[in-house]
């Protein structure tokens, strides 16, 4: 190993007095510095080449990058705005989208998910997969220009003080009234959408898995305008977590909002019993209510009976009336699918070996194929497929209604990569897609507090705890002390008569910001840097979004329209549900936990990531050892942050 530059001291303040010299405008800027690899002689071994990594790479989730100029303004205003203390009763509703003809969003209702371009049986595959790529890149192009439109929409109160293009922001004065309006991350892999279009076209009914904290969220006008001619039921997951009340009130919203869809809800887990005393965090295993199994399969048994009948269109032309035939298996035994648990149950099968109904071939596969060319076959069985978002419990409601572990699990959102197919009884299959992220007008921050982005790749950590502080009041779960407490009361030295003296003086509230919650947690965790030994705002957010995400934490929304005078303001506790916290059961080493599982989870991602975030293969380390000669880097990271904190009003 080369040995290290030795550092000359007057060369170095040098170069500080001209930084300084820049930031006050008095030399012109200095050019930026090339950026330099840590250490170049480390490179990635290459490794044979493995089927299953390249198909998981394929797989992987992409997201857009945030620039660096937004997370630096995003820090600076989390630092400064001061949280409201109590949280107002109408942050614990859910927002709702105002109407394109009362003024608006038009971009609300202009957001669409990709469809799979027509194809011929005749057509090889690379000429339709390209054809689907090309259709994929339009798509993108088209959204990330709604998503910009969206953003522009509605600007900070004092943005147009600040000069273009400049993130920095020197006094109080000038700080915007609220955060600026982030992005909305959706998917952008067309692979993972093709798991999507797949399990959509041999599906017969579809289940459409809402979070119950914040059902709208997870069922966005672009998933509503793909599913419209889908056979559709709204399965409510984590009722545990939301309860009762929330539950029963997103219910009666969903049935008013969509009528005709069916809503149902379930919960996927029950705490194991132990034989005797354990420490540590408590263990959950599949389960599913009697009841809620029940509701489900009435559900899906009511859609299979309309189904069995012929539409209206054709019950009107008596020549289609006779010719027609259900598109579906007529006879299942739904006794079987209501007790069917273990053995055999949930078997993987591959690939699509239900033929498609002659009805649905001619506008799939093309114009040229007519309906009545082809000979109509009854399917072996009914196809239900299971689609969502990330992390709104596909995989454990599968695993709840086999009653055995069949679809792996994970706390880090999109474990499934792959389109499954299960048997739940010998006439009806599940199919379970991968977690897709739709387009929608939701910023950033609430998605990742509903759990839908993974949390080891949200950046914007100080303004997703900002959001998160105004809706929860995380100082006070917590328990935590304020970073700069109030200086004490001086001493009176005034005198006064017998019977007199001075009035009780009212305490000032305190008054808290992101980063003196994150700062304060820090503290309270002992968590530091390694090298200027500053508070780990890092670490801290990271831990605090995973306990909102993962439920030791518990919150959720009211509907819409929710008349807060009824319902009540919860105290002022926002969306905060203490009695169905899971803090108290938890143990510091869930950290470490998810940890390692998200490190698991994101091995096979360095292609896409490094294609979608900007990093170059060549900067990648050879492996977890490597990152132990860092500490040998110069300390040139460590001025730049000194000269910060000097400069810092």
């Amino acid at each position: 190993m080369p040995r290290k530059k030795i550092t000359n001291i007057n060369q170095k303040k040098t170069e500080q007095k001209l930084k300084r010299a820049a930031k006050r405008g008095d030399i012109p800027p200095l050019e930026p510095k090339p950026p330099k690899l840590r250490h170049p002689e480390f490179r990635r071994i290459p490794t044979e080449a493995r089927p299953d990594v390249d198909a998981a790479r394929k797989l992987q989730s992409a997201f857009v990058k945030l620039p660096r100029e937004y997370l630096d303004k995003t820090k600076l205003i989390a630092s400064q705005l001061i949280l409201p203390r109590p949280i107002p009763g109408e942050a614990a509703v859910f927002p709702s989208i105002p109407p394109k003809d009362d003024g608006g969003s038009e971009s609300s209702t202009a957001f669409t998910c990709p469809k799979r371009p027509k194809w011929r049986f005749d057509m090889s595959k690379a000429e339709v997969e390209a054809n689907e790529d090309g259709v994929f890149r339009k798509w993108l192009a088209e959204t990330d220009h709604l998503i910009e439109e969206w953003r522009d929409e509605k600007p900070p109160t004092t943005e147009s003080e600040q000069p273009e293009g400049d993130p920095e922001i020197d006094t109080p004065e000038q700080l915007p009234a609220e955060m600026p309006r982030s992005w909305c991350y959706f998917e952008r892999n067309p692979e993972v959408w093709r798991q999507l279009w797949r399990v959509t076209e041999i599906s017969q009914i579809i289940l459409v898995l809402l979070d119950s904290r914040c059902p709208l969220l997870h069922y966005p006008p672009s998933l509503r305008a793909y599913l419209a001619t889908h056979k559709v039921i709204l399965v409510l997951t984590k009722v545990d977590l939301s309860g009762p009340e929330r539950t029963q009130a997103w219910t009666t919203y969903l049935q008013s909002t969509f009528p005709g869809v069916r809503v149902t809800h379930v919960e996927s887990c029950i705490e194991k019993k132990v034989q005797h005393a354990e420490q540590g965090r408590k263990h959950y295993e599949p389960h599913i209510p009697t009841e809620f199994r029940r509701k489900l399969v009435e559900a899906i048994r009511d859609i299979h009976a309309e189904m069995l009948k012929p539409p209206a269109e054709v019950k009107k032309n008596e020549a289609w009336a006779k010719r027609w035939t259900p598109p579906v298996k007529q006879n299942i035994d739904w006794d079987a699918v209501l007790s069917a648990q273990g053995g055999k149950v949930g078997s993987e099968v591959g690939g699509a070996v239900v033929p498609l109904p002659a009805q649905q071939e001619g506008g799939d596969r093309g114009e040229g194929e007519a309906s009545g060319d082809r000979k109509h076959v009854e399917p072996e069985f009914l196809t239900v497929g299971v689609i969502g978002q990330p992390n709104v419990g596909k995989s454990s409601l599968l695993n709840a209604l086999f009653g055995v572990t069949r679809v792996r699990t994970s706390k880090q959102p999109g474990k499934t990569k792959h389109y499954q197919t299960l048997f739940w009884t010998n006439e009806l299959r599940l199919v379970d897609c991968p977690g897709l992220v739709m387009p929608n007008n939701i910023p950033m921050e609430m998605q990742v507090l509903s759990g839908v982005l993974p949390i080891s790749r949200v950046s914007a950590i100080p303004a997703c705890i900002y959001f998160s502080s105004q809706r929860i009041p995380l100082e006070k779960i917590f328990n935590l002390s304020h970073p700069t407490p109030p200086p004490p009361p001086g001493e009176d030295k005034r005198t006064w008569r017998e019977g007199s003296g001075p009035h009780p003086t009212r305490e000032k509230p305190v008054e808290w910001t992101a980063l003196d919650i994150l700062i304060a947690y820090a503290g309270s965790k002992g968590w530091v840097t390694a090298k200027a030994g500053r508070p780990d705002m890092n670490r801290a957010g990271n831990d605090i979004l995973r306990a909102l995400v993962e439920g030791r934490i518990a919150w959720a929304f009211w509907p819409p329209g929710t008349d807060i005078t009824v319902v009540g303001d919860n105290n002022g506790n926002g969306i905060w549900l203490h009695e169905f916290d899971r803090l108290d059961a938890e143990f510091d080493d869930h950290e470490e936990d998810s940890a390692e599982q998200e490190d698991a989870d994101e091995g096979v991602s360095s292609d896409i990531n490094s294609e979608c975030d900007g990093v170059s293969e060549d900067e990648a380390v050879g492996g977890r050892f490597d990152a132990l000669s860092l500490e040998e880097e110069s300390e040139e990271e460590e001025v730049e942050e000194e000269e910060k904190e000097e400069d810092r009003p």
